[in-house]
């Protein structure tokens, strides 16, 4: 016969697990501790000493953001290209030759930006479900097969449907590539392995602008057909790589496969200097805090606290279309309009472009030792100041002077640019979100980018085009009133998150500090809350 317990003895086993659960907690936690300040205590050579194949994969998944830069920026220079025009223009004048119509020249430029809105919506749950891995692929092998829609088109109407195609895996690799870059790095590491994103939107735009400035001058279908055809040479290559990339551990975390999660810290860092068991103690500590009996929905995103956070992603990622970038994305049609030859407009567009990619290097720089939010105000005011000085150069008559000033204007502000608000956004973007919500914050996030950027793209092309307003310089004056509502904003909403962990970031949030507080707010190691 069993020896039964008495009620003394069922209190005392109670007691012991109940002690040994919060014993296991306490252990955790403690290794959470020591993790989060390894990282803290870390500076951004020793963190990529400690992490460099980390470093390897953010690189590698920033390659992504190239081939929606590189589509925009050659559609952008198609409606200059002279071949281009006039095999789908429309004759204007003697001086202008042929022109695609403003309404097509809009809805080119909208396409992309059409798919790539659904591709965003797409992408949360798409990757909260299947990873940034499995996503990021299926997306590399659509774009393969839509590619081919695009290179045999013969028309407008089939370009516009081809583009907006296209765009739907570029909104799957806009949405992750910033939230898995900023989940695989330690804290230093955060601003560069994000801001990548903006090198490779560059070098994007100068593949692009090598290429139709070598082919500009023919007159044949093969001076847009063979920039189109060199987009194969990114999906490939890339889907490859990914394949043996390692799945963010934060993902693995959130999913309970904390051993799977292990490895990939181990495979992201060297053994020797990286603590695998503290590491993933630290993501389940944040993870915890996060806790919820819901699976992530966008509902989430707009109530308590989230909505703050939402709110900044998605007026960061508008602000970019608000403070230059549209001038940038259509530097050459730019110049062109501001006066400048079709060589040189080109040439300039392709300076622009190697100009940019060495201003982001210097973010990188300037954005960890001198925080996120300083950069970025400080950029926004003087893209602000620069693009009513653009309006004032286009109000002041026609001369070559007058001329020569709007173009050179037109390239600081495109350049200035990438030094601030571009490279600086990527990073607020990587930060901001919670861990939990993240694919979907940064879906969410990109998607107002794409609803503010289709309307403002049909307004700078309608500005710039001669048969439209053909305000060339003035457009300044437009986006100088745009830049300055944005900039006002970030200065009241934007807080500072350099060097803060993701622990800190949400415990802030929670505790709904003021924006302009962060930087002096210190956060206790042992804080949960």
């Amino acid at each position: 016969m069993a020896e039964s317990k008495s009620p003394h003895d069922a209190l005392e086993v109670e007691h012991q697990a109940v002690f040994a659960e919060k014993a296991g907690v306490a252990d955790y936690k403690a290794d959470a501790i020591e993790a989060e300040n390894a990282e803290h205590n870390m500076t951004v050579l020793e963190a990529v000493k400690a992490y460099p194949m980390a470093s390897f994969w953010a690189f590698v998944m920033s390659c992504t953001i190239i081939m929606e830069s590189y589509d925009v920026f050659l559609i952008g220079n198609f409606v200059a290209l002279p071949a281009f025009r006039a095999k789908y223009g429309i004759y204007h004048n003697e001086a202008e030759g042929y022109v695609i119509a403003t309404k097509w020249q809009s809805a080119l430029q909208v396409s992309g930006q059409l798919g790539a809105l659904i591709g965003v919506f797409l992408a949360g749950p798409l990757t909260s479900r299947i990873g940034y891995r499995w996503a990021t692929l299926t997306g590399l092998m659509l774009l393969n097969v839509f590619i081919f829609a695009f290179y045999f088109a013969k028309s407008l109407p089939v370009i516009f449907v081809s583009q907006l195609l296209e765009g739907l895996p570029w909104g799957i690799f806009i949405a992750n590539a910033p939230a898995y870059c900023s989940e695989i790095v330690p804290i230093k590491l955060r601003a560069p392995a994000t801001q990548m994103l903006q090198m490779f939107w560059a070098i994007g735009s100068i593949i692009v602008g090598a290429v139709t400035y070598s082919y500009h001058e023919r007159a044949d279908a093969s001076a847009y057909e063979i920039p189109i055809a060199l987009q194969w040479m990114f999906p490939t290559p890339l889907a490859i790589l990914i394949f043996f990339a390692p799945e963010s551990p934060w993902w693995l975390v959130r999913k309970g496969k904390l051993e799977a999660a292990a490895r990939s810290v181990e495979r992201l860092g060297r053994k020797s200097t990286a603590n695998s068991g503290e590491t993933v103690a630290m993501m389940r500590r944040v993870i915890e805090l996060e806790k919820s009996d819901k699976k992530p929905n966008h509902i989430e995103l707009f109530k308590g606290t989230d909505l703050r956070r939402t709110l900044i992603v998605c007026c960061v990622y508008a602000a970019q279309n608000l403070t230059g970038n549209l001038i940038a994305n259509q530097a050459v049609y730019f110049f062109e309009q501001a006066g400048v030859s079709t060589d040189t407009a080109f040439a300039l567009g392709l300076i622009t472009s190697a100009l940019q990619m060495i201003f982001v290097m210097l973010s990188w720089i300037l954005t960890s030792y001198f925080g996120r939010r300083s950069i970025y105000l400080w950029g926004s005011a003087g893209n602000t100041i620069l693009l009513v000085a653009l309006g004032i150069a286009g109000s002041v008559g026609v001369s070559n002077a007058a001329s020569l000033a709007q173009a050179s204007l037109g390239l600081i502000v495109s350049v200035l640019f990438t030094l601030g608000p571009a490279p600086a956004s990527w990073v607020i973007i990587g930060e901001t979100s919670a861990i939990r919500l993240r694919p979907l914050t940064t879906g969410i996030g990109r998607a107002t980018y794409y609803i503010v950027e289709i309307p403002c793209i049909f307004l700078a092309s309608y500005m710039l085009n001669p048969t439209g307003g053909n305000l060339g310089g003035k457009c300044g004056y437009v986006w100088g009133g745009t830049g300055l509502i944005c900039l006002i904003a970030a200065y009241f909403g934007l807080p500072e998150m350099k060097g803060r962990s993701y622990r800190e970031i949400d415990i802030m949030f929670k505790r709904r500090i003021p924006a302009r507080q962060w930087k002096k707010t210190e956060i206790d190691v042992r804080d949960d809350e």
